[in-house]
């Protein structure tokens, strides 16, 4: 049977019904995608705190900023798969957000090792040697460093081991 062979009534009750059909989904449409948006958009400013800590990721506390003129910096450090970084220290305080990958980090006196993946934040080592290590992933990180005009952001460490 064609909508054509529908009597009067037939095809005016089958157009409602679709009108209202149609209507429901629009309206299901639109909530599920306010709803996602809201997911993706905040109405408002979000402020999260990923980190604040007053000692590096092996429990030494930080002692105080470097003297001289601040200067801030911001990194993006791609390291790829199957790399060791060289053994190394930071004068001032820092920070590593990983953006993607797994970092595995390690004190050069073999006593402290953290892995991380994305998501987490790390409070870096001050003057203690330390380096990081990839696995089978790339590894992306935004590292945040709080120092000096001139002054390095890293130094290699004075007696490097290979372990």
């Amino acid at each position: 049977m064609s909508f054509d062979d529908l009597p009067f009534a037939g095809r005016r009750w089958l157009l409602r019904s679709l009108n209202r059909a149609g209507a429901v989904l629009l309206l299901v449409s639109w909530v599920a995608s306010a709803s996602a948006s809201d997911v993706t958009r905040p109405r408002r400013a979000v402020s999260t705190v990923l980190l604040q800590a007053d000692h590096s990721w092996d429990g030494t506390r930080y002692r105080k900023y470097p003297g001289g003129q601040p200067q801030v910096t911001l990194l993006k450090i791609d390291i790829p798969p199957h790399t060791t970084l060289p053994w190394h220290l930071h004068p001032m305080p820092n920070a590593a957000y990983v953006v993607s990958g797994t970092l595995h980090v390690e004190s050069m006196d073999g006593r402290h090792r953290k892995t991380l993946h994305a998501g987490d934040v790390l409070p870096e080592m001050v003057g203690i040697a330390h380096r990081g290590r990839t696995d089978d992933s790339a590894v992306e990180l935004l590292v945040f460093y709080a120092g000096t005009k001139d002054m390095p952001l890293s130094i290699k460490a004075p007696q490097t081991i290979d372990k």
